[in-house]
């Protein structure tokens, strides 16, 4: 590789793979990434559940315990080496499968990713009608949709709904709650999916989803065109302008009448502090803390590679994973300030309104805005927000398997970066297909539950395992004070004991549990057929089935004894080190890389 100095004409440090313009992008695209939808649909619904304002406790404390200190791992390893998930396992040869995995993850989750956000595309194109078109029972709905409940009086075993009318005295024994939909429930399943029956009832094509999965496909193509120079222009608008319109809702919200209870439950008065003594909770914190953050997949390292080698990475894993739970917290505020007054409206308890996931983001809250003057704005904004804060982790996710391309064929690839982004995008694009189908919130739910769950825990464990026990964290400080300088021993005696013991111990905590607690999946009341679940294991298996595949190949392909094989394949490759010579210095100057105990002749990087 050329010692090459920063490029004259964009000022790049490493011409060859690029840099971010400047800090700001850099910082917007990890905050972009780690503000998923998860921050929106999931964590109100987790923190109202678990206690309201005394789940903060936990949350953020395993923000510290564990989030930070992963997160600011990963990100000194992508900087350090300015590569993706696959070839910073130059470290540890014998795991570089965990990189694999890692690719073959976001392949899947950059699949319903895209789907869900063209759900939201919908959504946003649908708003531009007034009366909104969930508001009320239209043409399209059945006989079972009401938006008020049904209530019927049991009069000698028949069934009498106007028995006021009818001067028919009822016994409050004998009244009896017709259960019906909303509209914006049946406008969700019979007009958005067209939902079938289940999974064995695949159907056609629906066609308005796949034109807004092929329009999700172009803007990501279009972003990604030019790498992250063309990203981290885009980023000015989707990164930030969500937030603008989480404040506008919020504003809106807190005037409503019945905001005020609404904000009670999820953070205020009515918070459960007695739910810190139930385990439960914590789980649930850590969890939130682990996937809302994308630990172990590879974005996190993908977008540091690009970074200048002497950037501080420690503040900035700070403020990102800060303004991470941050947004969680504030978004959660203005979905429970509507909430809270679609519970005034309906006069129900608050605990009848708050769901999470798919009913939380296309029914109760659409419902909720229905109900507000001017719906067809606020869900415009609504919607608009979801696209983008979707938008921007799927930039990422994209942008994580383009760079593992090219970075494996620099050569061929490096100066088509455009034609690379294009074909992923269109890869993704033709998988997407089955998700968009009248099965497909079934498909969706698949993958959401056997590709992006426990998984994402192994691998996190893994990445722990060899950059901290097998490479060796001794290792790895030496690595991060080649770029942010020398610290001092309690510094590094902090970190090392959430790198060492804290986190892994957490992770594998975790793991433990959910498998215990894993149960199939089920979406709308719907069971998986056996061969749905069987599908969906295998997807877990071909994520995972990296790993132990290229261990037994590099085992196989080194020479020695048994031993002397494993400390081969676990020595760093010679191709391990700082991406530009200016960098290395004398620890990886190329007599000390000449120095270490090569893998073999046969036993070459995949």
């Amino acid at each position: 590789m050329k010692n090459k100095d920063c490029d004259m004409d964009n000022g790049d440090e490493n011409p060859e793979r690029g840099n971010w313009t400047n800090k700001r992008e850099y910082m917007l695209s990890l905050i972009g990434y780690a503000v998923g939808l998860g921050n929106i649909w999931r964590f109100p619904y987790v923190a109202y559940k678990n206690g309201g304002g005394a789940f903060l406790i936990p949350y953020f404390l395993l923000l510290v315990l564990c989030g930070i200190p992963l997160f600011f791992m990963e990100n000194a390893i992508g900087q350090f080496c300015s590569q993706g998930p696959v070839n910073m396992w130059r470290a540890v040869p014998m795991l570089q499968g965990v990189g694999l995995s890692v690719v073959i993850g976001n392949i899947l989750m950059a699949t319903y990713y895209n789907v869900i956000i063209s759900y939201s595309m919908y959504y946003l194109f649908a708003s531009f009608q007034s009366p909104l078109p969930w508001s009320s029972c239209f043409s399209w709905a059945d006989s079972n949709c009401s938006s008020t409940p049904r209530v019927s009086c049991n009069v000698s075993g028949v069934l009498v709904t106007n028995w006021t009318q009818e001067n028919i005295t009822c016994p409050s024994t004998d009244v009896i709650t017709v259960p019906v939909q909303s509209p914006s429930e049946q406008y969700w399943d019979r007009v958005a999916l067209q939902r079938s029956s289940g999974l064995d009832e695949t159907g056609p094509i629906v066609w308005h989803l796949a034109l807004c999965l092929l329009l999700t496909s172009i803007l990501v193509a279009a972003v990604l065109f030019k790498g992250i120079k063309s990203y981290g222009k885009v980023l000015y608008f989707t990164a930030l302008f969500p937030y603008v319109v989480i404040l506008i809702l919020l504003i809106r919200g807190v005037t409503l009448e019945g905001a005020a209870e609404g904000i009670a439950y999820y953070i205020g008065s009515r918070s459960n502090f007695t739910k810190l003594t139930e385990p439960e909770v914590w789980k649930d914190a850590a969890i939130q803390t682990l996937y809302s953050l994308s630990i172990g997949m590879g974005g996190v390292t993908t977008l540091a590679s690009y970074n200048n080698f002497h950037n501080n990475m420690l503040w900035d894993s700070v403020v990102a994973t800060l303004t991470n739970h941050g947004t969680s917290v504030y978004a959660g505020f203005a979905i429970f300030s509507i909430l809270g007054h679609m519970s005034y409206v309906y006069g129900k308890p608050i605990e009848s309104v708050v769901t999470e996931g798919f009913s939380l983001v296309f029914i109760a809250y659409p419902d909720a805005l229905a109900k507000l003057p001017i719906s067809p704005l606020w869900s415009i904004l609504f919607f608009s927000m979801l696209t983008l804060v979707g938008l921007d982790t799927q930039f990422t996710i994209i942008e994580v398997t383009s760079s593992c391309l090219i970075d494996a064929f620099p050569e061929t690839l490096q100066s088509k970066h455009h034609f690379v982004s294009l074909g992923t995008c269109v890869f993704i694009f033709l998988l997407g297909l089955p998700c968009v189908t009248t099965a497909g919130i079934y498909w969706v739910t698949l993958i959401d539950h056997f590709a992006t769950s426990w998984v994402l825990l192994i691998l996190a464990y893994m990445e722990v395992l060899g950059f901290c026990y097998i490479y060796g964290v001794n290792n790895l400080i030496k690595d991060i004070e080649m770029m942010i300088g020398r610290k001092s021993f309690c510094f590094w005696l902090w970190w090392k004991a959430f790198w060492v013991l804290i986190s892994p111990c957490l992770i594998l905590v975790i793991f433990i549990w959910s498998l215990i607690n894993l149960v199939p999946p089920t979406y709308g009341g719907v069971e998986y057929p056996d061969w749905g679940l069987a599908l969906g294991w295998c997807m877990s298996a071909f994520i995972l089935i990296w790993i132990p595949l290229v261990i037994g190949y590099r085992l196989m392909r080194a020479e020695g004894g048994l031993l002397g094989r494993l400390k081969s394949v676990c020595t760093p490759s010679e191709d391990w080190h700082p991406y530009l010579e200016i960098h290395r210095g004398e620890r990886y100057s190329e007599e000390s890389c000449r120095q270490r105990k090569p893998l073999s002749t046969k036993n070459k990087p995949i």
